[in-house]
């Protein structure tokens, strides 16, 4: 897993992470019996965690059209309490929102400590879709490298442990996966026709997110690069860094008031 996860200053070439690695597993079904336990224990830290409030989690995925955010927000959360994570999604800026800076509207979803919170695109589509659209000029969207890394580094300095992921998939797996959902009564409703045209530009994508893996890897919140076209290997990929960051806080439950010893219920 370690691997996976980008270090300061490291080049990126997407071409060389191959979407489809399977982690050494032979098959789903070892994967998969191993998230159940990771996400046993998962459960277990976060009750710690929202016990203690002492940090907050924020959890950013990124991906292409149909790359598994949902997917993996759904089954790698399965186990976790409801009360102590939030999910929040990105869509295009309401008039509100683009009249303000675009880390506005961000701010204002990062998670209180004792929150995990998770977001479905995020800030970085300020530096993606809006580079590769061309919304804004490009003096724009590359000075907006310095304000994420600057931004993450303060939340950073006040509590927040940040996690990013990118589900990288292959364009043959999102051909696929976006013939399933046309196929798909349950799923054809999360088909847009406008996905087609961000797929006519995967380069220019992909160009965009070697920068962003680049240039927006930092010691306080580095990139992993989630192979994806493994459903199974991306939760579980996520799931255990998820548990070894929350490990690596050593975090406990509170003291109990004192007192409490004195206290009979009736």
């Amino acid at each position: 897993m370690d691997r996976l996860t980008l270090k300061p200053g490291e080049r990126v070439k997407l071409r060389d992470w191959d979407p489809s690695d399977a982690g050494g597993y032979k098959d789903s079904g070892e994967a998969k019996a191993e998230l159940i336990d990771v996400q046993k224990r998962m459960a277990e830290l976060q009750e710690v965690f929202y016990a203690s409030s002492k940090k907050a989690l924020l959890v950013i995925l990124q991906a292409m059209d149909a790359g598994g955010k949902d997917g993996t927000i759904r089954r790698v959360m399965a186990g976790v309490n409801p009360a102590g994570c939030t999910v929040t999604s990105f869509k295009v800026p309401t008039a509100d929102e683009l009249a303000h800076g675009f880390l506005w509207r961000v701010h204002k979803a990062i998670p209180a400590r004792g929150q995990i919170g998770i977001f479905n695109r995020s800030h970085y589509e300020d530096v993606l879709v809006v580079r590769v659209l061309k919304l804004v000029p490009k003096e724009v969207w590359k000075a907006r490298f310095d304000q994420i890394n600057a931004f993450e580094k303060i939340l950073s300095e006040n509590g927040v442990v940040i996690l990013k992921f990118f589900l990288h998939i292959s364009k043959d797996e999102q051909a696929e996966r976006f013939r399933e959902r046309l196929a798909d009564p349950t799923k054809i409703w999360k088909f847009n026709p406008g996905d087609l045209d961000m797929r006519e530009r995967w380069d220019e994508f992909m160009n965009a997110y070697e920068d962003v893996l680049e240039k927006c890897t930092t010691e306080h919140a580095p990139w992993t690069v989630v192979p994806a076209d493994r459903k199974w290997h991306r939760n579980l990929v996520v799931a255990k860094k998820i548990v070894k960051t929350l490990e690596s806080l050593n975090l406990e439950y509170p003291d109990p008031p004192p007192g409490l010893e004195k206290v009979v219920v009736r």
